[in-house]
């Protein structure tokens, strides 16, 4: 199982946002890391969670959890993923939001209120392997990474400073190397280094 944690400061917490998602606290980089995380052509990743914890305004923090159920009826069993409104997706979620509790929006699609820090100490409890896709991190390329790894990267602002420096104290800071790419592309990078390396274990 491969988890990504993606950290937005400025993505709305309820679900009256509008149609720009640019000026809704950059939610367009939200949608193209689920896009990034999930879609291969023509199937999905069934090997993938993906955790984002949104921390703008009205009601922050919420974390949403997605790990798409792939078998079964749709609507019944499962829902169907579309690249076309994930949006929409997102802002059903922010409505049925339940206090005081974690809720299964649908299936395979959770919604709580929970912080950043909270939901990555929940997972190295869990015995995951936590790394922080960071400039001056190790090239991930020279990294032992387990099959449990949780990989966490932040928004166009990045994690806050705070928050960054109580992660490196007990993560592994890992680089995809020395330029600065969009949140999605770092996932489909990530991936793409983790499919290779399945690919050769194959082999060998």
């Amino acid at each position: 199982m491969r988890e990504f944690i993606y950290y937005s400061r400025h993505a709305p917490t309820t679900g009256n946002f509008g149609k720009d998602l640019m000026k809704a606290g950059r939610l367009d980089i939200a949608m193209h890391v689920v896009i990034a995380a999930f879609f291969l052509s023509h199937k999905l990743r069934e090997d993938t969670k993906l955790h984002l914890i949104f921390a703008g305004q009205p009601d922050p923090p919420k974390h949403i959890e997605i790990f798409p159920v792939t078998e079964g009826k749709t609507d019944i069993d499962k829902i169907y993923l579309s690249k076309k409104d994930i949006a929409g997706l997102i802002k059903r979620m922010l409505y049925k939001y339940k206090p005081e509790k974690k809720s299964e929006v649908f299936p395979g699609y959770w919604i709580e209120k929970k912080g950043f820090l909270d939901v990555v100490k929940e997972l190295k409890k869990q015995g995951k392997d936590i790394f922080i896709l960071d400039k001056k991190g190790q090239d991930i390329r020279e990294v032992e990474i387990g099959e449990d790894a949780v990989f966490v990267l932040g928004d166009h602002d990045g994690i806050p400073g705070k928050e960054l420096k109580r992660l490196k104290k007990s993560c592994t800071p890992v680089s995809i190397g020395k330029k600065t790419y969009f949140a999605s592309h770092t996932v489909a990078i990530v991936h793409n280094e983790l499919d290779r390396r399945e690919e050769v274990s194959r082999v060998v």
